[in-house]
């Protein structure tokens, strides 16, 4: 697949507002960063929907998720966009269908994968060179944008995130049980943090925010406090 040429300059990337977001699953990041990224009327990308998607495709392709000459095909072949707040596979917006369980184990399990991220992320930092954006994820502060102007690391307790996915899921309708679900994010928290390749970690000048006792419109404030003051991502 043909790469974009850059063509930004340094004067021009010195006038980007960059804020990227790094934490857990079920954190909240997502939402802190939609809610910032309107606030500042700039772009968003969740690079976790990205990952979904990809795992969505090795699903639906029933290929084993490992490094090989089958995933290194899937890969040339696939294209992942994240535009007007919706997740694009190979040009079809899958946002709808990147939020099961299923694919969320996926999701985790092929970004275990050098090659995965490694396609992921060359879109991921085109992005954050060419435009002021919101980005979340797991390697956001660290690898994907490590020049951007406000890093902050956005946490909670294994048990307040279960609870949240554990809402999430019911209101939707799905049969869901707590205990599983703080089972699946104890395990996509060790895999995030043990994996080889871009492990989850705090960025030396990411600032920490842990919302386990604030409500979202209190992140919010919090982290718009912070950036107006200038001292994130120093």
């Amino acid at each position: 697949m043909t790469e974009h040429k850059e063509t930004h300059t340094a004067t021009e990337e010195a006038k980007l507002l960059r804020i990227a977001i790094d934490g857990p699953s079920g954190a909240g990041k997502s939402t802190v960063a939609k809610l910032l990224a309107k606030e500042y009327e700039i772009d968003y990308v969740d690079t976790g929907a990205m990952y979904r998607a990809m795992g969505l495709k090795i699903l639906d392709c029933g290929i084993a998720c490992e490094e090989g000459p089958e995933l290194e095909d899937l890969l040339e072949e696939t294209d992942v966009d994240y535009r007007d707040w919706r997740v694009y596979l190979d040009g079809e917006d899958v946002s709808n269908y990147i939020r099961t369980e299923e694919v969320s184990k996926m999701a985790s399990d092929c970004s275990a994968i050098a090659a995965v991220r490694s396609k992921l992320d060359s879109i991921q930092k085109r992005i954050g060179r060419t435009r002021s954006v919101v980005m979340d994820g797991r390697d956001i502060c660290t690898v994907v944008m490590p020049h951007a102007e406000h890093k902050f690391y956005i946490t909670a307790t294994a048990e307040e995130r279960a609870r949240r996915r554990y809402l999430e899921l019911k209101e939707k309708g799905q049969d869901v049980d707590y205990e599983k679900v703080l089972e699946d994010i104890n395990k996509r928290d060790y895999n995030d943090m043990n994996r080889d390749v871009n492990p989850l970690r705090i960025a030396d000048d990411a600032i920490v925010v842990d919302t386990t006792e604030m409500s979202i419109e209190e992140v919010v404030q919090y982290v718009k406090s912070i950036i107006e003051d200038g001292e994130s991502g120093k």
